[in-house]
C-alpha cells in the first residue's frame, strides 16, 4: 500500500465533490427513508406471519 499515492486520490475525490443542491438532498432523503419504511414493513410482516404459524414463538 503506497501512502502517498492514496492519499493523492483522496484529495482528488474531495476536490471533485461538491455541496448536493436542495432538490437533489431531497430527493435522496425521501428515496433512503421510503428504502427504510419498506424494510422495516417487510419485517413487520414477517413478524406477523411467524407469530400465526405453530412454534412460531411471537412475543
Amino acid at each position: 500500500m503506497r501512502v502517498p499515492y492514496d492519499l493523492g486520490a483522496y484529495v482528488r475525490v474531495l476536490r471533485m465533490a461538491s455541496t448536493p443542491s436542495w432538490e437533489e438532498f431531497s430527493q435522496v432523503a425521501k428515496i433512503a427513508g421510503a428504502g427504510i419504511l419498506l424494510v422495516g414493513l417487510l419485517g413487520f410482516v414477517i413478524f406477523v406471519v411467524m407469530s400465526f404459524l405453530p412454534g412460531g414463538g411471537g412475543l
